[in-house]
Formats: structure tokens, sequence, C-alpha cells
């Protein structure tokens, strides 16, 4: 087993994480639960399993987005919910929506969570810090809830892995925007608008990028391009550490993929997105 199995999982655990951010239902749901705003639902929700820290922490351990941006939301939105409303409302909201989309998960779950759950137990966590909040969760009773916060462990392990590649390149979290839209073509307006990047902040890190030699005039440079190669083998690599000897992995992937296909098809997660993820 290479380190494309970890890409191939990624693909499909990221859909099925991704209906937290974009089903109507999940959003509804955390306005409800009194946060004001997307952005707010957003922020607390995804940090809600490292507790109610403030935004330094949530800088840190999301990389990409301007601190202004997070500061517009946290530790605000602590005074509206606490993070076990939030979790709570993730997981039930995110089920919900699983389940709407994909009718037949039982099957699927059946197949798959364990393998996925001894993933997660075998994975190390030293410098992934969402990804061992998310495990030390308690495992939901309901088995779509269940699956919904394995995806989400297993993909928030990858992502860990993914900014430690991004820090040890020198590569900050708007220049790692700037270099992924000039060698896929993701419209730069997206990324800006769903992280708070300023046109300045855009072309500041364009100059740096420039200034290394990985961006010119024309776009991405060869140098530009094979370091973004080395990005994304490199967090395959890291991210094959939770599935590499795991018994029945490769069955599970199998089960998911038509699950994470209904989902990605049926319009519920954006393509293209502010996640970087492409449909499968």
């Amino acid at each position: 087993m290479d380190n494309d199995f970890a890409r191939a999982m990624w693909r499909v655990l990221e859909p099925l994480h991704a209906v937290t951010y974009f089903a109507p239902s999940c959003t509804a749901a955390n306005k409800a639960a009194g946060f004001r705003g997307y952005w707010m639902g957003y922020f607390a929700a995804r940090s809600a399993p490292l507790g109610a820290v403030g935004p330094g922490v949530i800088e840190a351990t999301f990389y990409n987005f301007h601190p202004a941006m997070i500061r517009r939301a946290i530790p605000d939105a602590w005074t509206f919910a606490t993070p076990e409303i939030a979790l709570t409302t993730r997981s039930t909201a995110s089920a919900g929506a699983l389940q709407a989309l994909v009718p037949d998960l039982a099957a699927v779950i059946d197949e798959a969570l364990p393998a996925l759950q001894a993933a997660i137990a075998g994975a190390p966590a030293p410098g992934r810090a969402l990804f061992a909040a998310n495990r030390d969760l308690p495992i939901p009773a309901d088995p779509v809830e269940a699956l919904w916060q394995a995806a989400t462990t297993l993909r928030e392990h990858r992502g860990d892995g993914h900014v430690g590649c991004l820090l040890a390149e020198g590569i900050d979290g708007c220049e790692a925007h700037v270099l992924f839209s000039a060698d896929t073509g993701a419209p730069e307006q997206m990324w800006r608008d769903n992280r708070g990047w300023t046109e300045t902040d855009w072309a500041a890190a364009r100059d740096r990028l420039q200034a290394r030699g990985l961006l010119d005039d024309s776009g991405i440079t060869d140098t530009g391009r094979n370091l973004r190669i080395h990005l994304e083998s490199r967090t395959d690599e890291l991210a094959m550490t939770a599935y590499r000897d795991i018994p029945d992995i490769a069955a599970a992937l199998a089960a998911l993929t038509p699950a994470a296909k209904a989902v990605a098809h049926s319009g519920a997660v954006p393509y293209p997105n502010p996640m970087g993820a492409n449909p499968i």
C-alpha cells in the first residue's frame, strides 16, 4: 500500500466531512445554537474539540485564515454558546445531512467504520492538535454521527500534517493560497472572500513567492510547481501513517467511495471550494 492510498482516502473523506460547512441544515443548526453569522459558526464548530480557545490557537491550528477574520468571531462565539453545544450541534446536523444525501449509509458504516476507528486509534498524534482533540471526543452512540466524526478526525489528521509541511517549507497561509491558485487556476477571489485576505495581502504574498522564484510574471514557475508536488507528496506520506497496516482499510475505502460520490455529485458541496478538494 503506497502513499497514493492516503490521497484516495482524503478524496473520499473530504465530502463526507464537508457537509458540515455547506449543507443548509448544518448552517441553520449553528444559527439555532446561537452563533451569529456563518463564520462564527464555522470557527466555533471546527475548533470546539479544543475547548473555548482564543483566536491565537485557531490562527495557529487552522493556519490559512487572516487573523482579523478569526478575531471577528472568536472569542465572542463562546458568549453565545459553549463548545459542548457546538459539538452536539455539528455532530447531529452533519449526520442528518449525510443521512439525507446517502440513504443506504447503514451498510457503509458496517463495512467502513471499524477500520476508520482502528486507523484513528493507531495514528500518531504529536504535532497534530486538531486530530488529537477530535480523536479524544467520545464516540457518538449514533452510527451516522460516529461515521461523520471518524471522517472528520482523519481529515484533520491529514490537515495537521499539511500545515507542518507548509511550515517546514516557509509557506505562510496566504502564500499557500496564492501558490495553489497559480497552479490550479482556482479563482483568487474565492480564496480572499473565504479566508479574509485582502488584495494587498495577496499582492504582498505574490511578491514574496516571486522573490523565491516560485512565481514569475507569467504565473507559477517549474520551481513553484515542483514545490507544490513535494508538499502534496509529503502530506500524503504523513497521512499514510494513519492507514498503514490497518486490516480492512482498503475495503473501507471501497465501501465509502459510493457514499462520497453521492455527496459530491449532489451539489451539497460546491466545486471549486476553499478546501481545495476536487469532486471524486
